[in-house]
């Protein structure tokens, strides 16, 4: 595989191996970068984690409070300019502060709904007078936005909305009628980027403000976790609003919702790390405390399989975010230098990235779940009871798994995505698949040249992975054509690989990178996680091959897919269980995550 340029593109990952000095980790982040991080930390511990329950109740006015709190502290302006009171950061930056704010149960609910797809769309979508006019206030914390595309007809099926918008017989108002539902922010926003169908057919986004004669809210939706977000329905009944209103273009609308979702979703994985690390902490605290037996369970060789288990996830879906930040940034940037737009190009420079974006949506919140559960687990019967804080951890994590596009809609997108970037011919998937049908004609290469380096024969395995995922994927191609789309299970397969994959190069790469700068001996455990990681990575990608090759093939093409497959997932056996101890120690001694 050819080495990758600093500037690589979405998905291609898969298809090129990337260099340990290219890819961006957390060590990388600038002293400013770490404050502003810190920031959003210490504002959580000290405003948002005290009210937890009063926020739960719904106490009027409260995360209303919180949120005007946040937007004169900073938090809401990292990514806007500076003409409308923000502070023009990078994108890496604004993940930081959104990993900061994760920990806040349903605050960061709130924060990204309006930091996210609610003020995204007038800063990337509106004119220049409803930037002046809206922004400012949605900065600073005075107006506070909400995002209503979800009907009770249409989720997942976006454009399937059935909310009107008819223009007046002048042309000068349009007036809209229909029902959405989920809405975040809704019992207290004064700004709605609400999406109708104009003319009945034409996918359009308004910004309706919430004095709009005929705007009416229903009662806060009585859900299983994230309490104190505010969740309602939107009702619009003839709400008349003038044509200045429209954001972007009519029929566009599907511009907006799409764009804005690719930044969602990594923001989400930002949030759900964040929330991952306290609970770590949590569980390392508590297992530090309790006694059994005349130990701390801690102790307890179970125990510490669960804690590292913990980490060694953490950190690699970590690595992975951090990674496609940068990747982020860094076409934007080119993108800038090409004369597009602030706004053109980062919504490009997030759509080239739209596979990455959705993997990570997908692996950052299986991993919170994990990490919930088994914080539950370690906290025994105490962890089932309300008075402890694996109860809310664990309400409050499952929804994420459904937010920004459900993990199986992500799933299957990341993998369309990426065929439809090889049919486009923006990634050259079909040279090295046909390059791996070829080699799994030809006599196996028995070359045991010894390799040398940190994670050499890591990254042959890395290498290897790909190839399995070329060669499923290949065959799903070539065996459903047109109507690959309909074998769910089959794309979900392809992703599952795709996703343990990416995740395990990007810890490879972070610990290779920082191992250089600061020696591997301190880096110890860190190379324990990323070898972790990968062993448990090689079975699960075999899992995932087996079941599609099972489904699409027989007889001796499946035999022969079948060795492909054994021969691309192999890993040498090595003790998984000390490196795994080793890391549940580093973690107990410092009484905290430490990664």
């Amino acid at each position: 595989m050819e080495v990758a340029n600093q500037l690589v593109k979405g998905g291609e990952f898969i298809i090129k191996e990337t260099d340990a000095q290219d890819v961006f980790t957390p060590a990388d982040f600038s002293e400013e970068q770490n404050m502003m991080h810190q920031t959003a930390l210490d504002f959580v511990e000290k405003e948002v984690s005290p009210l937890l329950d009063r926020l739960d109740n719904h106490e009027e006015g409260l995360m209303r409070g919180l949120m005007e709190k946040a937007g004169e502290l900073g938090l809401f302006g990292v990514s806007i300019p500076e003409q409308f009171g923000g502070l023009d950061m990078d994108f890496p930056t604004s993940l930081r502060v959104t990993e900061g704010v994760g920990r806040g149960h349903s605050f960061p609910v709130a924060f990204a709904a309006h930091t996210g797809i609610a003020m995204l769309p007038i800063l990337y979508f509106g004119n220049d007078e409803q930037k002046a006019k809206y922004l400012p206030g949605l900065t600073n914390g005075e107006l506070m936005g909400a995002y209503c595309l979800t009907e009770p007809g249409s989720g997942s099926d976006a454009l399937g909305a059935k909310t009107k918008a008819m223009p007046t017989e002048d042309g000068e108002h349009y007036v809209l009628n229909g029902q959405k539902m989920w809405i975040t922010n809704g019992g207290f926003a004064d700004v709605f980027i609400v999406f109708a169908q104009v003319d009945g057919d034409k996918f359009t986004g308004f910004i309706v403000e919430r004095d709009t004669p005929g705007l009416t809210l229903g009662n806060e939706e009585h859900k299983m976790g994230i309490k104190g977000s505010s969740t309602r329905q939107v009702f619009l009944s003839d709400a008349k609003v003038p044509k200045s209103a429209i954001l972007g273009e009519i029929g566009k609308g599907h511009l907006i919702a799409f764009n804005i979702l690719n930044i969602g979703r990594i923001k989400l994985a930002a949030a759900c790390l964040g929330a991952t690390k306290a609970c770590s902490t949590q569980s390392v605290k508590y297992a530090n405390e309790r006694v059994q037996f005349k130990m701390p369970i801690s102790k307890f060789g179970a125990i510490k399989f669960k804690l590292a288990q913990q980490a060694i996830r953490i950190y690699a879906v970590e690595s992975a975010i951090y990674r496609a930040g940068m990747d982020i940034a860094r076409m934007e940037q080119d993108l800038l230098s090409q004369g597009q737009s602030h706004n053109e190009a980062l919504l490009g420079a997030a759509r080239e990235f739209a596979v990455e974006c959705a993997i990570l949506k997908v692996e950052g919140s299986e991993v919170l779940d994990y990490v919930v559960d088994e914080g539950v687990q370690i906290f025994g019967g105490y962890g089932f009871s309300a008075d402890y804080p694996m109860d809310r951890n664990y309400r409050d994590s499952r929804i994420n798994r459904i937010f920004e596009g459900t993990n199986e809609i992500n799933r299957m997108l990341a993998v369309d995505m990426i065929l439809k970037k090889a049919m486009k011919g923006e990634l050259d998937l079909m040279g090295p698949a046909q390059a791996v049908q070829q080699e799994l004609m030809a006599i196996p290469d028995m070359n045991l040249e010894e390799e040398t380096g940190l994670f050499a024969t890591e990254k042959k395995t890395i290498g290897k992975l790909k190839k399995a995922i070329l060669m499923v994927a290949g065959t799903a191609v070539q065996k459903y054509m047109n109507s690959l789309a309909k074998e769910q299970e089959v794309l979900m397969n392809i992703a599952d690989m795709a996703i343990k994959v990416y995740t395990a190069e990007s810890t490879l790469l972070r610990v290779e990178k920082e191992a250089a700068a600061k020696g591997e001996d301190e880096l110890s455990t860190q190379i324990d996680i990323a070898r972790v990681y990968l062993y448990d990575t090689v079975d699960q990608v075999n899992k995932a091959g087996k079941d599609a090759i099972g489904t699409m093939t027989e007889g001796d093409e499946q035999r022969l897919l079948a060795m492909g497959l054994k021969r691309f997932t192999k890993a040498d056996l090595f003790n998984a269980k000390e490196a795994r101890r080793r890391i549940a120690d580093k973690l107990i001694a410092a009484n905290e995550y430490a990664y």
